[in-house]
């Protein structure tokens, strides 16, 4: 490969880096093409953008970039895909999903501003709750006092029946 596509390579992923808040380093090792082309369809369904990597232009990319990506280092190794993404558990969701077969197995991670490296961390970014997962628990919290309400107000339909209703919850 020419030095000049090698530097437009680092400069697309940089790219992709800044674009991105979150990304999921995999070995795809063992794949054949139906899976593979399967996991690719899965990937564009959950707008994961997913790409294989070469170890090395990668390791350049993350050393341009503003963030310091060195605790990720010890993860390019071997074959390397990246997924990116701008929701942080999806990957993990779609990798819990193959994990029966072992394949792709989770190298590393770089999600909400943290590092999860090593395939034991999987279930921790299958726990990071979304943005929108972090909006409806909190309108569900805001709505439960409303609801209380309605429900006692509709018990009872007077004040009096209210008043009984949450008198018997106290208790």
């Amino acid at each position: 490969m020419k030095k000049e596509v090698k530097d437009t390579i680092i400069v697309e992923l940089g790219e992709q880096l800044k674009n991105f808040p979150h990304f999921y380093l995999v070995d795809l090792t063992g794949l054949n093409a139906e899976k593979t082309s399967d996991l690719r369809r899965k990937c564009f369904k959950n707008e994961i953008k997913l790409l294989m990597v070469k170890n090395t232009l990668l390791h350049k990319a993350f050393e341009a970039s503003d963030i310091d990506f060195s605790p990720l280092y010890d993860c390019l190794k071997g074959n390397t895909a990246i997924m990116f993404t701008q929701t942080a558990n999806v990957p993990a969701k779609l990798i819990k999903e193959y994990k029966k077969e072992g394949i792709p197995a989770l190298k590393g991670a770089y999600a909400e501003e943290s590092f999860f490296v090593g395939a034991d961390k999987l279930e921790e970014l299958v726990a990071i709750k979304s943005k929108s997962e972090l909006i409806a628990d909190v309108v569900a919290l805001l709505q439960s006092p409303i609801k209380n309400v309605v429900s006692g107000l509709n018990a009872g339909g007077k004040i009096h029946g209210l008043l009984d209703a949450i008198a018997e919850r106290n208790k």
